[in-house]
This record gives structure tokens, C-alpha cells and sequence, in this order.
């Protein structure tokens, strides 16, 4: 089993080091909206009954028309990180059921894929690949998608990328999944940072796409994290083996409740605000000479030669922001949630000693 990952969010931890208590500190370390939506009412049978099929339905159905899949009907999951752990799953599923060629052994009732090759688009969320490589695959790290190919089972594309905001040409992107469907591969597009740009997803073309799985979170745009709820977009067998995969009542009633009455909702004002608050922080990062070097509308890159010691010295304000191992020069920095937090970064940074 591979280490975990560190991800962003690590308050208590940071706290237990520099200081200070886990509520007082402005957490930067995200990619989640700030400005979490107001919750709408919830019936109480949601919280006494096992949700029943047709509040999935119900969820599914505004999923549907929020996402514009057109005739497929996305899949709640308890957060896409559940779906991603099954993702080696279902590309040895996928093959058994092929059946095209002998890349498939069965041994003492095991399916062992013999070209178990994938593709993760890279840098970018460490879990993709980290569920691939715990289940014995050999996991490709590309720069490029072109450097994808008929030898990969799946590849993962994040779009707009996490943690460089990089972003894909829609018809870049068909051109893969045309060129993975004729080798029998599937591609993965996880579209978490999506809902700021609905023209970048490819959820209205899915249904035009047999090989296109599309991860979406819920959570991130409506500053709901801790419900867990993300949704797939795939053709119908595919998130019939996800269904089955995770079990009875995997989303929780009032998960599916708030989907559906959130989705249905008018969002221009989340994004408007969303956009205000990227808005409030590249001038903070700008006003304090930081380069900026990526990002999307939730999330701001900057690459320093320093950066180690700006995320010790903002640890020491009790601020948090996301470092990486695999990239010492960069910290991402997540929206502050008004202005008054904008001031507190501002402040912290014009007290770095250079």
C-alpha cells in the first residue's frame, strides 16, 4: 500500500504546530468556494428514512439538467474520490467483458490484466494515480496527451487541472477519447473545478462518447465539502457497475435532497461571488510581488523560489496554504472568504522578510 497523500485542509495538524486554535485560522489550503450556499430546507423524512429511489431520481434528474447530459442521468456518489478507487475496478471489468484480445488470465477465479498500463495527465491530483498503482497497475506520469497511447487501458485528464489550472480544448480532448475507444481504453475527465466554466465541460457531448467517464463535485462550487456528493456522467453500464460497486444508500438522504434543490437553483450569483474573491486575492498576491503562475476561478498557483518560507511564515499567522512535495517552488492559495480575510493575507505577506 502507498503512503497517503497530503491534500489541503489540514488545520488541526497545522495547528498542533504553529500554534493557536484550528477555528481561528484562515485555512487557504483548498480549492472549495468560501462562501458556502445557504442551505435550503431539508424535509425531515430525508433524515429519517433510507433515501428511496426516486430522491436519487430526483437528484439524478437535476444533475442532469445542470450538467446538460442530455440523456444520461449522472450518478451521485459519496464524493468522486469514491468512484475514483474504483476506477482499477472497472478498466479490468471493462476488459473482461471486451473480450477482444487474450490480455485478460484467469487464475484461481482472479482476473489478472496483463497490459495493465494507465495514463495520468501530470502534475495534478495525487489519488488518480495512487489508486492505480495499489491495485498493480503501471501508472504513466504524461506532460502531454499526446504522449497517450494505444498501450494505455485509461487515461485520466483533470480539466481544468488541479493544482496549475491548465486547461484542455474540448476538442482536444474528444480527439483522445476517439483515439482510446479504438484501442478499447477509456478516458477519465474529472471536471472538479468545472462548475466556474460551464463551456469547458464535455458533459453535453457524453452521450456521443461510449469511452468518457466525467468525474463533477458538487461540493467545491457550492462551498459544501463536507456533504460528500460529487456525480459521474458515463454511458449507462458503466455507472450501473459503480452503483453496484459501492452499495445500497452509498448518498445519504439529505445529501440527495440538497443536490436536487441546489441544482435546480439560479448559480450566476455563486459564480459571481466566486469570481470576486479571485478577484480580491491575485491583488493581495500581486500587491505583494508574487508571481502568478496558474489556477482557476476557486484556486491561485504562485511559483517562488522562496515559497518554503512564505508557507512557514503564513503558518506562523496561522494561514495555510497548500505546498507540494513534487514542486518545492510552488504554494496554491485558495479564495479568502471576504475582504477582511483579504486584508489578513495581505498583511501577513508585507511582513515577510525578503
Amino acid at each position: 500500500m502507498s503512503a497517503p497523500i497530503v491534500h489541503g485542509g489540514g488545520i488541526t495538524a497545522a495547528a498542533a504546530t504553529f500554534g493557536g486554535r484550528p477555528e481561528d485560522w484562515l485555512d487557504l489550503s483548498t480549492g472549495i468556494n468560501p462562501c458556502p450556499v445557504a442551505l435550503p430546507d431539508i424535509p425531515a423524512r430525508a433524515w429519517h428514512r433510507l433515501p428511496d429511489r426516486h430522491l436519487i431520481d430526483e437528484a439524478r434528474r437535476a444533475a442532469r439538467d445542470h450538467y446538460r447530459s442530455g440523456e444520461i442521468l449522472p450518478l451521485p456518489v459519496p464524493g468522486t474520490q469514491s468512484v475514483i478507487q474504483l476506477l482499477p475496478r472497472l478498466v479490468e471489468a471493462d476488459r473482461l467483458v471486451g473480450g477482444t484480445d487474450n490480455s485478460v488470465a484467469v487464475t484461481d477465479n482472479r482476473v489478472a490484466v496483463t497490459d495493465n498500463r494507465v495514463a495520468v495527465v501530470s502534475p495534478t491530483y495525487g489519488e488518480y494515480a495512487r489508486a492505480f498503482a495499489s491495485a498493480g497497475f503501471a501508472v504513466d506520469a504524461v506532460d502531454d496527451i499526446a504522449a497517450i497511447g494505444a498501450g494505455h487501458r485509461l487515461a485520466v485528464v483533470v480539466n481544468p487541472n488541479n493544482p496549475d489550472g491548465l486547461i484542455w480544448p474540448a476538442e482536444t480532448l474528444i480527439a483522445l477519447h476517439d483515439r482510446m475507444k479504438a484501442a478499447d481504453g477509456l478516458l477519465v475527465v474529472d471536471e472538479a473545478f468545472g462548475d466556474t466554466d460551464p463551456a469547458l465541460s464535455l458533459a453535453s457531448r457524453a452521450p456521443q462518447l461510449s469511452n468518457l467517464v466525467i468525474f463533477r463535485s458538487f461540493g467545491k462550487f457550492f462551498g459544501l465539502a463536507g456533504l460528500r456528493l460529487g456525480f459521474a456522467i458515463a454511458r449507462s453500464d458503466i455507472l450501473a457497475r459503480f452503483e453496484d460497486w459501492l452499495g445500497p444508500w452509498a448518498v445519504s438522504g439529505p445529501a440527495l435532497s440538497i443536490a436536487a434543490s441546489l441544482l435546480r437553483s439560479d448559480v450566476s450569483p455563486i459564480r459571481g461571488r466566486i469570481n470576486e474573491r479571485c478577484a480580491g486575492l491575485h491583488g493581495v498576491l500581486t500587491g505583494a510581488g508574487l508571481q502568478l503562475s496558474g489556477g482557476t476561478a476557486l484556486f491561485t498557483l504562485v511559483a517562488d523560489a522562496r515559497a518554503d518560507d512564505i508557507y512557514t511564515h503564513l503558518c506562523r499567522h496561522h494561514i495555510l496554504v497548500r505546498k507540494f512535495d513534487y514542486a518545492p517552488e510552488w504554494l496554491r492559495f485558495g479564495l479568502p472568504p471576504d475582504p477582511a480575510a483579504d486584508r489578513r493575507l495581505g498583511e501577513a505577506l508585507q511582513r515577510f522578510e525578503r
